[in-house]
């Protein structure tokens, strides 16, 4: 199993939210680039960035930090945060992003997912599921949609989506667990590849999540607090 480390951009600066919450950030970094380049050092084969700003504001924003650290490190990246339309998806790819990670659009501009499916593959779309009492928030967490988990993953899964990211978002940032029995019920619910976040701070918890079939882990505050070993978990795995 790929442990992932996520790397959230406001205002330039490498931050962790609480319960995705931007009122109740802590600056980790005035420089994302350097954290990059540190967890590729100590392992990572893949970062995950988020854009804050995007994600609140519909729009990527911070794309020159995101290409910098794309010019800066060889491991592979994946990018959420604003991408809501073809345009944006076609700058991720031009810019070197391997995997783009999509959301609010998949919630509210179900053609457009359909549109990047056709244009780049399956492979390019991971589809985001941020889930509040099990339904789909939205627009960086901010708004919570009328739409169930187990709905959306049935229509994305119908217009050919390969892989989902489910994220409690009571657990983000809180370092206490995962929620495993949503996780056990996503297995369930789709036959395709499933990556885990939100409230995983222990090795343990890799494990588990790792025992229960999920493909990957995205490992955040956690690895910032020092709670988990980034080199520890990535040796876990090997």
């Amino acid at each position: 199993m790929e442990v992932i480390p996520a790397i959230d951009i406001l205002g330039g600066k490498c931050v962790r939210l609480y319960q995705g919450k931007y009122d109740r950030k802590t600056i980790y970094s005035d420089d994302p680039v350097k954290v990059a380049e540190k967890w590729v050092k100590l392992g990572a084969r893949r970062l995950h960035i988020v854009d804050l700003d995007g994600a609140r504001t519909g729009i990527p924003v911070n794309l020159d930090v995101i290409e910098t650290i794309r010019s800066s490190v060889p491991s592979l990246i994946q990018v959420g945060g604003g991408i809501r339309s073809l345009e944006a998806a076609i700058t991720m790819k031009s810019i070197g992003v391997e995997r783009i990670i999509v959301g609010t659009a998949a919630v509210e501009e179900k053609i457009l997912i359909k549109a990047i499916c056709d244009k780049f593959g399956s492979d390019y779309l991971v589809i985001s599921v941020d889930a509040r009492n099990e339904y789909v928030a939205v627009k960086g967490w901010l708004e919570d949609s009328q739409t169930p988990v187990c709905k959306l993953i049935r229509d994305m899964s119908e217009l050919g989506v390969t892989r989902f990211m489910y994220t409690d978002i009571t657990k983000d940032g809180t370092l206490t667990e995962p929620n495993f029995n949503a996780m056990r019920n996503l297995i369930k619910l789709t036959k395709h590849p499933v990556i885990a976040a939100g409230g995983i701070s222990t090795l343990d918890h890799i494990q588990r999540l790792s025992s229960l079939g999920i493909e990957a882990v995205i490992v955040g505050k956690a690895i910032y607090t020092g709670d988990i070993d980034f080199s520890d978990a990535v040796r876990l795995n090997d």
